[in-house]
């Protein structure tokens, strides 16, 4: 399992990631990323390092889940 963090102050809505896992990733009303899933596992997560390594800006953090239920 992984979990998924996103610095809105880094994101300034290119879009890439809900392009690339509509699944996992979302826009706002301006176009910036929303994330519809904070947590993934399975084929998720080769989307999320996909979206993450897509992103220009380096806003998005796919990371280990350390349990605690938090996020």
């Amino acid at each position: 399992m992984k979990k998924i963090r996103v610095d809105l102050d880094l994101c300034v809505g290119h879009g890439r990631c809900y392009e690339l896992a509509p699944e996992i990733f979302g826009e706002d009303e301006r176009g910036h990323c929303r994330v519809h899933r904070t947590k993934v596992d399975g084929e998720d997560v080769a989307l999320a390092f996909r979206a993450a390594d897509n992103c220009p800006e380096g806003a998005i953090f796919v990371e280990a889940d350390d349990g605690s239920g938090e996020g």
